[in-house]
């Protein structure tokens, strides 16, 4: 088992990088712990690959060091770093059976034979491969030979992390949320070091006890998925997280209140303070659909809105309206008293977030 810790760590693919946006990996600093299920969750081009290729050792990083269990492994190869490694397209021998698919890891250790036989068995039960073994891995379907290749990590004693990426994306959707929980028991059974990269958050929080989000080359929030999603500590994260993500208002303090355009928002005193205090002209409010309560008629802190449509998604509807002229989303429960093209949205400042500079600086908590 392994701790991996990321320090300074930061990689370009340019000779001689010039500033932050010749890096792939901007400097970070972050701790996976042993026997941790995580997941690298951000959109393509964020750096979540090749992230994952510098802890496996298939690219060494231009600066900064990975160390697993405090020992510097910059220059070991991943043969040496005991490390298993799942592709997007499964990495097998298409002319082998499945039990030698497995067994291979073993064998290439010059395990000995009467060893290897009860390991291969032992992980094909686990991932339901039994029936398969005796069959070539070439006439295996995309999810059966994805199983194989994780098998092909999971038989070697030896592994100290399981690096995923993205190894669901070629698998049919009605069998990746199987999978996902087939490798949530494998990750109880083994107590082993598992990071799984994606792009999906249902995958993500399926999966995986804590997340980091990563943007732009950096991990912006690390966190429980519930963490991500009630307290999003960058506007990206609030953005991503969420189905729809997060809303967002640029605002400004003027004649004692927080505006929105010309229009006055119902803010808690702290956020309100913030504002005026704020050093920076990048000021926004996020608001989650979720947190917006629509109705026909007017109360003391409502906003007049225009309901530009509602999408009925069975448990839910989701409504868009103007304000101001820029759209929101808000979710509405089922059952919810119909609105027409003029409605009223009424915010829980509680649940109001306030972000300088793309960072969360304050919550509408007293």
């Amino acid at each position: 088992m392994a701790e991996i810790t990321l320090k300074g760590l930061a990689h370009s693919y340019e000779k001689t990088p010039k500033g932050a946006a010749d890096y792939a990996i901007r400097q970070m600093d972050h701790v996976w712990h042993q026997g941790g299920a995580y997941a690298l969750l951000g959109p393509s081009g964020c750096g979540k690959s090749t992230l994952l290729n510098i802890i496996s050792g298939l690219l060494e990083p231009s600066e900064g060091d990975v160390l697993f269990d405090g020992q510097r492994v910059n220059e070991l190869p991943p043969e040496e770093r005991n490390i298993a490694q799942v592709f997007q397209f499964p990495v097998i021998y298409d002319t082998m059976t499945v039990f030698d698919n497995l067994a291979f890891p073993l064998r290439n250790m010059n395990t000995p034979e009467y060893r290897v036989k009860p390991k291969v068995l032992e992980v094909a039960d686990i991932l339901e491969l039994t029936p398969l073994l005796n069959r070539k891995a070439k006439n295996l379907t995309a999810d059966e030979k994805q199983k194989v290749s994780m098998g092909r990590g999971l038989v070697r004693d030896d592994v100290t992390a399981i690096l995923f990426d993205e190894p669901l994306t070629v698998i049919d959707p009605q069998l990746k949320w199987k999978l996902r929980r087939k490798l949530k028991e494998i990750h109880e059974r083994f107590n082993i070091t598992m990071i799984y990269v994606t792009h999906d958050q249902l995958e993500a929080s399926t999966f995986a006890d804590k997340i980091a989000v990563m943007y732009d080359g950096q991990v912006v929030q690390f966190g429980t998925p519930r963490e991500l999603f009630e307290r999003p500590a960058h506007t990206f994260v609030g953005y991503f997280i969420g189905s729809p993500g997060m809303n967002f208002m640029a605002v400004k303090y003027q004649d004692e209140q927080a505006m929105f355009g010309n229009q006055s928002l119902p803010v808690s005193e702290s956020i309100k303070r913030a504002i005026a205090h704020a050093s920076s002209n990048n000021i926004k409010l996020g608001i989650r659909p979720e947190f917006i309560d629509i109705s026909a008629s007017p109360s003391t802190e409502s906003l007049p809105v225009e309901v530009i449509s509602v999408q009925d998604l069975g448990t839910y509807s989701l409504l868009t309206y103007k304000l101001n002229g820029q759209t929101f989303k808000a979710r509405l429960p089922e059952g919810h008293s119909p609105v027409g093209e003029a409605a009223f949205a009424e915010f829980d400042t509680a649940k109001l977030a306030l972000y300088i500079d793309e960072y969360l600086v304050e919550t509408g908590h007293e």
